[in-house]
């Protein structure tokens, strides 16, 4: 009996920690507790007297501040103090950047899921649809990929209606010119222009994200803003930003551009300003700019502004004609057409109102961009890795129907339907993020770890997608030429992990490093405190955060506990008969993840930031989570359609998947091998509960992409592609082959039959078609529709040659 009191005890005390009950109440319920042991006889005396001091022990810190402060969060708080790593002015800058969303929900431990579902969904206005279904499809229909990469250019008419329609112009202000679009539609228009080409997307996407407009429209001065707004939203200047250099990739802080201030002649007048040298590359749009944004270290040698010398990083718009701007040759990304090249400035005097933002913001320009990143990162790689794996949907899903070896189609065979599945459903759910988080900045949202989620995992999702596809299709894949719709996006694939933020600086330093001090509720507050003038005042700021920051870890530790004994059913959660499992399950990742995320900073400290594996574990459950709250906000503003059930299900099961692997190798790896044994049993008691996609849930996936055009589940999947139709483009041949073997299909059936029984025998090598025909087993109709259906299957089979002569470089040749 005294072993049933004490377990009963501790079951209550787990369970009001979970319930995250106040402290007073708390206490008293396990006062009321320990007197009804006293009174019981069964129960030992010294086991009472131990449980009494125990509570005793924990009270009176807890209820006694003069006394916990003075013992307990004082010296903690000195302690902290000392071992808090120093923090670069750029790390600063990236952590306080943005805003925090979502992701502190799911930091939280805890996840209000009703909030989430009762955000608006993601709507265009009737503008916003007219542009996507009329100036992008005419855009779309006035390129093709491989002109493109023929001329390394997009045609002229294609430069000169991009600037007629304001294609530059998605997110100026109406005011200034522009369109004034929201982010899901700037997310919409540039990702159906990607499904056409990834050239033609990157043209139009740089000047609508990480660029001057962004920049101007945030930081600039009103007469920055009146003078350079509109002549960008007309194309009048075509602007590019340089911030990488060669000594200063994913660490920007690394560069070595400088703007001294100094005093110099502008336009005959002697004025304050910087004389800047730099060199850059990698820089979009940079062959054709007539705007040059630099981004350079400030210095103030001479202390014209004041006593500092290291002013920090500042940001300039420079025009291109101006003396000393050098605009060098082209790079090849992997052969990509897009501009992009380096360019560098000797000597190039220009006056403060060249900085952005004027003289107020010199010094600024880390911020400024880490805001501004924060935003574009949203937008534009992600809209790009969705159309990535759209097209791979579309052309595999067709390509695999009408293929054929031994006598069926690919998709009847289950490896060809592991990788089709694969590349549906990381389709549907990179949608479903791209869109999320695209409403969350039309909320007014800057969500910095977010968007590094969604650069991460989009991209490294579109390439999975394109390496499916490539598999899938084979040698048709392999062969470059005007009919190959796969090597381009094959090609390119590398270009979008490497931009705005090196995937494996993402996903090993940025996710939860930035994450852990940005989202979690606690952190960042007391970190704050370290820097405060007045030690005691801060001590005390301290010390209530510390007392909330100690019932957030236990309750997480708590809730881990239950919900991985109730197998997540001891939990509050929305949802239908499919998706309340879902956010049941969701729910106990949460709070192992809130509670590990604790444990690994208590442990490491400043270590975490160079435990980069852990860190990138961490990030990893942080961004599954993410996911797939997105697939669930998906599915409910869709309102909830059967049809897509499977789809939902592969998402869900996918990133529940990822994130027990994540959460197993954190254990695994764990700081302190026996502390991670320990853990395991408490974030594991059963074992790992989800194992990915079933080959069933994969068939069933599989087959949604090998359905018809207008099929409900596909058409969701498909929305946002570009499709033409005429049987000469090559997504229009998948188009014409699909629906004229569907067509012929009963007279393929009633050939089959004919041969199976021996109705007839054509000759070997005898056209079979013509023979039944001749033979009456095929009437003249059926005839015909099998011809064409076979014409149109070879069309899309055959792949591209080239004579010797076309492939020579004739002299004076350039493209």
């Amino acid at each position: 009996m005294t072993l049933v009191w004490l377990l009963v005890l501790l079951l209550g005390i787990v369970v009001i920690a979970h319930l995250r009950l106040p402290l007073v109440p708390s206490l008293a319920l396990v006062t009321v507790y320990l007197l009804a042991m006293s009174a019981a006889d069964e129960v030992s005396g010294w086991l009472v007297a131990i449980l009494w001091l125990l509570l005793i022990v924990t009270a009176v810190p807890l209820l006694v501040a003069d006394l916990r402060r003075k013992y307990v969060s004082g010296p903690m708080f000195d302690w902290f103090k000392r071992v808090l790593p120093p923090i670069s002015d750029t790390e600063r800058d990236a952590i306080e950047a943005g805003t925090v969303w979502w992701d502190g929900e799911l930091f939280s431990g805890r996840p209000d899921w009703n909030v989430l579902l009762d955000y608006p969904a993601a709507r265009l206005t009737e503008e916003e649809q007219a542009f996507l279904d009329g100036p992008t499809e005419t855009l779309c229909a006035m390129v093709s990929e491989w002109d493109i990469a023929q001329r390394l250019d997009l045609p002229p008419e294609a430069w000169d209606y991009i600037k007629e329609q304001g294609f530059f112009a998605l997110i100026i202000p109406k005011e200034y010119g522009g369109k004034g679009f929201s982010a899901y539609a700037h997310s919409q228009i540039v990702m159906k222009l990607a499904t056409r080409s990834g050239d033609l997307a990157s043209t139009v996407m740089v000047p609508n994200s990480l660029g001057p407009a962004e920049l101007l429209m945030h930081y600039g001065t009103d007469e920055q803003r009146s003078h350079y707004l509109p002549r960008l939203a007309t194309g009048t200047d075509i602007p590019c930003f340089a911030l990488t250099g060669p000594y200063a990739g994913s660490d920007a802080g690394a560069m070595n551009d400088s703007g001294i201030i100094c005093r110099g002649q502008w336009q005959g007048e002697e004025v304050l300003g910087l004389r800047l040298n730099w060199e850059k590359r990698y820089i979009t749009l940079g062959p054709v700019a007539t705007l040059l944004g630099v981004a350079f270290k400030t210095y103030d040698p001479d202390h014209l502004l004041g006593d500092e010398d290291e002013l920090g990083i500042s940001l300039a718009l420079i025009p291109t004609d101006t003396a000393g701007v050098e605009i060098g040759r082209r790079h090849l990304p992997l052969g990509a057409a897009f501009m992009n090249g380096p360019n560098w400035g000797k000597d190039v005097f220009v006056p403060l109102d060249a900085v952005i933002g004027g003289r107020d913001m010199i010094g600024k320009g880390w911020m400024m961009l880490m805001n501004c990143l924060s935003v574009g990162r949203s937008i534009s790689l992600p809209a790009t890795g969705v159309s990535a794996a759209k097209v791979c949907s579309y052309v595999s899903g067709r390509y695999a129907q009408i293929r054929e070896q031994f006598g069926v189609p690919l998709a009847a065979f289950e490896g060809i339907q592991e990788p089709l599945a694969r590349i549906g459903g990381n389709a549907w759910l990179m949608d479903a993020a791209r869109t999320l988080t695209a409403s969350a900045v039309d909320l007014g949202q800057k969500p910095s770890v977010l968007s590094a989620i969604l650069k991460y995992h989009l991209t490294e999702r579109g390439r999975v997608c394109v390496r499916d596809a490539m598999d899938i299709h084979g040698g048709k894949g392999i062969i470059l030429g005007p009919n190959n719709y796969l090597g381009r996006l094959w090609q390119s694939a590398p270009i979008s992990i490497t931009v705005e933020g090196a995937n494996i600086l993402s996903r090993n330093l940025m996710i939860f490093g930035q994450g852990a001090i940005r989202c979690h509720p606690f952190v960042l507050k007391e970190m704050a405190l370290v820097h405060e003038p007045d030690r005691d005042a801060a001590a005390a700021k301290f010390d209530q955060l510390l007392m909330q920051h100690i019932g957030f870890a236990i309750g997480n530790t708590a809730s881990t506990l239950v919900l991985g004994l109730t197998l997540g059913r001891f939990g509050k959660a929305p949802g239908n008969e499919l998706t309340r499992p879902y956010f049941l399950a969701l729910n106990r990742i949460a709070a192992a993840f809130a509670m590990l995320a604790d444990l690994s900073m208590m442990l490491l400290g400043g270590e975490l930031k160079r435990r980069e594996r852990l860190s990138a574990r961490l990030g990893d459950v942080l961004s599954h989570l993410y996911l797939a709250s997105a697939a669930l906000k998906r599915y409910h503003d869709l309102g909830q359609p059967a049809e897509q059930d499977a789809l939902l299900r592969w998402a869900l099961e996918d990133c529940l998947h990822q994130c027990e692997i994540a959460l197993r190798d954190i254990l695994g790896n764990f700081p302190n091998r026996i502390l991670g044994g320990l853990l395991q049993v408490l974030v594991f008691p059963f074992g790992a509960r989800h194992h990915g996609p079933s080959d069933r849930l994969d068939a069933e996936v599989a087959a949604i992409l090998g359905r018809p055009e207008g099929d409900p589940a596909l058409e969701q999947l498909l929305d946002g592609l570009y499709r033409p139709q005429s049987p000469e483009e090559p997504l229009g041949a998948l188009h014409h082959a699909f629906d004229s073997l569907k067509a012929s299909q009963p007279a393929a059936k009633k050939l089959q039959q004919a041969l199976k029984t021996g109705t007839f025998k054509p000759a070997p090598g005898a056209d079979v078609i013509g023979t039944a025909q001749a033979a009456e087993v095929l009437s003249d109709d059926e005839a015909e529709r099998l011809q064409e259906a076979e014409v149109a299957r070879r069309r899309v089979i055959d792949v591209d040659d080239f004579s010797k002569e076309e492939l020579e470089l004739q002299a004076g040749r350039t493209r």
